[in-house]
């Protein structure tokens, strides 16, 4: 009797290979990539795109696009500014901005599931909103008043069992988010929506809920990453959100087309991906606009690779040279 392989092991090792060649690529091109202070740069970058990536999965499983929450993070960073400059502290700015993304997911949760507007059409709305909305606190003006006295600056700088603060919080947000995504009743009835609506509906799953319920984690957790880049640049701005949507939605596509399916493992495999490349262009000094259209060109390939109707087409063309090649042997 042969003994059936993990189909998951083959993807864990082309990941692993994949890794590593662009790690030796750039390690090739610049000895300093490999260094212990441009690691640890490298991880706390993966921790801001990782908590918006972790968002996004959700909004992914449940078939769902989320184009705000780039918008909110930059409303979710100017709320934390601003109370922080008020001298409200640390932890009530914090709490602001969680807030913030969590009612504006809320919002875009309400649109889609209950007013049943088109989730692309409604997240841009809402992200639009956002943006104009975090320019009321200052102008459009950075703020960065009381942030040294505050303790923000600890949160990038601190460390927790050995893990700098940035990649401590990821790691736990990861193992929280993996542990209701896919150890729990909750978290299977996300997959369930996604999969085929009308069967969860008849299986007594609250889709519209679960809908909601993405979105609103999605704003929440793109408030959480700002915080920690607002933390590591020392000051919060109105455009602190634009740089996250292409890395997280390519995180999320690449780490479903690497590991089969969406998911919180698969999310972070591909958000460390993203790291890489992006960590080895700044290292390398190039444009920014050279790194954004990789970044483009991999979210199309993950895409392609991930979508089930590009998989299908490939398939049906695959195959339909087959049963003529038959009748030609005959």
């Amino acid at each position: 009797m042969k003994r059936r392989t993990n189909p998951l092991v083959p993807r864990i090792l082309a990941f692993a290979v994949l890794l590593g060649v662009v790690a030796a690529v750039f390690a090739s091109l610049s000895p300093a990539y490999l260094s212990a202070g441009n690691l640890h740069g490298l991880f706390r970058h993966m921790a801001v795109q990782g908590l918006a990536a972790l968002g996004l999965t959700f909004v992914i499983v449940v078939r769902q696009f989320d184009l705000s929450f780039p918008g909110v993070a930059s409303l979710g960073a100017m709320t934390l500014g601003w109370l922080i400059a008020g001298r409200y502290g640390l932890g009530m700015g914090v709490a602001g901005a969680l807030a913030v993304g969590l009612l504006c997911g809320l919002v875009n949760g309400f649109a889609v599931a209950y007013l049943r507007l088109p989730d692309i059409v409604a997240t841009i709305a809402t992200g639009g909103a956002a943006v104009g909305l975090s320019y009321f606190y200052s102008n459009g003006t950075s703020l960065s008043k009381n942030f040294f006295s505050s303790g923000i600056l600890d949160l990038n700088d601190a460390k927790y069992l050995g893990l700098d603060a940035p990649v401590a919080i990821l790691a736990l947000a990861a193992l929280l988010s993996a542990v209701v995504l896919h150890g729990s009743r909750f978290g299977r009835a996300f997959y369930a929506t996604g999969e085929n609506r009308t069967s969860a509906i008849f299986s007594g799953i609250r889709v519209r809920l679960y809908v909601l319920a993405a979105f609103a984690l999605s704003g929440m957790l793109s408030c959480l990453a700002i915080t920690l880049l607002v933390a590591s640049s020392g000051a919060a701005n109105v455009t602190a959100g634009a740089q996250l949507l292409m890395p997280a939605y390519a995180a999320v596509y690449l780490g479903a087309a690497l590991f089969g399916a969406a998911s919180v493992p698969a999310t972070v495999a591909g958000t460390l991906l993203m790291s890489a490349m992006l960590n080895g262009f700044t290292l390398l000094a190039v444009p920014y606009y050279y790194s954004d259209a990789i970044v483009s060109i991999v979210l199309i390939s993950a895409i392609a690779l991930f979508d089930p109707k590009i998989a299908e087409g490939f398939r049906r063309f695959r195959d339909a040279g087959k049963p003529a090649f038959r009748e030609a042997r005959s």
